[in-house]
């Protein structure tokens, strides 16, 4: 074996279409793009259109209504939290928080609160602080001698409490500027 010898497997490296170089190509003179007409010219976005129809996305009424302050919860079910006590990723003698259902892989995204749902059976003593649980939910817990509190949802996205926390002289004087206006 030599550097000379050296190439890639067949099929790894894939030549690019080369258009515009002669009709033998198969892509020359027009290179694919047909004749004339818009389709054949640069910019063109005819998703929708028509010809100059009133398109079907704007001839159908609207309907409903999209609250962008929703807030986006995401649920947890009991089995998923009696699943990591029983592998020992979540410690059922402490409280059980949106931070220790982070950190033992449950969630990865808790976005605007957990909200714990009833699907399974929680056997553990386990007093959980989340932003909501259904009624079911709560029964279960209780029944099985656990607590839940009900926090509200953190006001501020996590980036920004940490950002805020590593440079608290920021944030003190933001507090501040914002006070003297």
């Amino acid at each position: 074996m030599k550097l000379n010898e050296l190439s890639d497997n067949r099929g790894a490296r894939h030549a690019r279409k080369r258009l515009g170089r002669g009709i033998g190509s198969g892509t020359g003179k027009t290179s694919g793009h047909g004749h004339k007409g818009q389709k054949s010219r640069s910019g063109v976005a005819l998703k929708g259109f028509e010809g100059g129809q009133m398109p079907l996305h704007r001839r159908l009424p609207k309907r409903g209504f999209k609250n962008i302050f929703a807030k986006r919860y995401v649920a947890v079910n009991l089995g998923r939290l009696q699943r990591a006590i029983d592998q020992g990723r979540l410690d059922a003698g402490k409280a059980v928080d949106q931070a220790a259902i982070v950190a033992a892989g449950i969630v990865k995204n808790p976005r605007d609160g957990i909200r714990i749902l009833a699907k399974g059976e929680i056997k553990a003593k386990v007093s959980l602080e989340v932003a909501g649980a259904s009624k079911a939910a709560q029964e279960a817990i209780e029944k099985a001698g656990g607590s839940l509190k009900l926090v509200a949802a953190a006001a501020e996205p996590a980036d920004k409490a940490k950002a805020a926390a590593a440079k608290p002289e920021k944030a003190e004087s933001a507090g501040e500027a914002g006070t003297e206006a």
